[in-house]
């Protein structure tokens, strides 16, 4: 799969994951699961192994059943600042994972990163879907840019964005100009 053709603005590029994004990428992970552990008596060592530990775990599943997919780091300048995991399905784009380190949040990088995948869609006629949990901040953007809910998976809810363009008419259709 190739990555997304598009501008996405001033600074902001995608570039394949390295084995060396791995310890960013580890970091970007726990960053996304700070606020679900809070509640959490553990002490802050063992939040650490817990979380890296499930990196890890995400991290071979999307390896061994994604092979296809498509693994980025976002990065603004030269500086790593998130991730866009995209997966080809059968008329489809599987948003699989994205992320953007919370310094990052909020400035429109999100949107426009999810517009680029959009407009990759349309361009190959597919519709865009995502796995998103009920409490995440991000479900607002998603309903906001046109996704849906299609599914209550319990504590994840799947959106799915109806990307596709319109289908031309056929030229040879009955009152074509090709007639």
């Amino acid at each position: 799969m190739e990555a997304l053709a598009v501008d996405l603005g001033p600074g902001l590029c995608l570039r394949p994951m390295l084995d060396n994004d791995l310890p960013f990428l580890a970091s970007l992970y726990a960053s996304t699961r700070e606020r679900e552990l809070e509640p959490v008596p553990w002490t802050a060592e063992e939040k650490a192994a817990f979380l890296a530990f499930q990196f890890q775990c995400q991290h071979q599943h999307y390896q061994q059943h994604y092979q296809d997919a498509r693994f980025d780091i976002v990065e603004c300048g030269a500086e790593p600042i998130g991730r866009l995991y995209l997966a080809p399905l059968e008329g489809e784009l599987r948003i699989m994972d994205i992320a953007l380190v919370p310094g990052t949040q909020r400035r429109g990088i999100g949107t426009r990163l999810i517009q680029a995948v959009l407009a990759r869609a349309r361009a190959e006629g597919r519709r865009v879907s995502i796995h998103v949990e009920r409490d995440n901040p991000a479900l607002a953007l998603y309903l906001r840019l046109g996704f849906e809910v299609r599914e209550d998976r319990g504590v994840y809810l799947f959106l799915v964005h109806a990307a596709r363009e319109a289908c031309a008419p056929c030229s040879s259709a009955p009152g074509s100009q090709n007639e």
